[in-house]
């Protein structure tokens, strides 16, 4: 069977899920910084989240190319997985060169807060494609 598909569709597809992907943990951490200074009472201004989250969003950049996450971006492992230890991890690392406070409560809650967040729009996508397969075979 033939697919409908133009090729240079089937080709950006992965391109665009990769890219949603990205967009996604880039959102989902900038929101991670936002709630956090917000329940801290440090105010909302766009400076003062990028501020916050600059860390983690270069520990989740510098997983997705060193692990070259796009060729599975919505996979819980590797890539999941990689981006929520990635954006933690390296996250926390920065923070402390830079001069950021780093106590082990707040790791614990990086740690919790972006495994939700990251780990679980994936696990969501995982959970509705399965669901979307087994509507077809029916």
């Amino acid at each position: 069977m033939r697919s409908t598909v133009e090729p240079a569709t089937q080709r950006s597809t992965p391109r665009i899920i990769a890219a949603a992907a990205a967009a996604a943990d880039t959102v989902l951490i900038l929101t991670f910084a936002a709630i956090g200074r917000d329940a801290h009472a440090r105010g909302e201004s766009v400076a003062g989240v990028l501020l916050t989250a600059w860390p983690f969003l270069a520990g989740a950049a510098a997983a997705w190319l060193l692990l070259r996450l796009w060729n599975r971006p919505l996979a819980v492992w590797p890539s999941g997985v990689a981006v929520w230890l990635g954006a933690v991890g390296i996250g926390m690392v920065l923070r402390a060169l830079t001069g950021q406070a780093v106590v082990l409560l707040f790791i614990i809650v990086a740690l919790l807060s972006l495994a939700v967040f990251l780990l679980g729009y994936r696990l969501l996508v995982a959970g509705l494609l399965r669901l979307r397969r087994s509507r077809r075979r029916s």
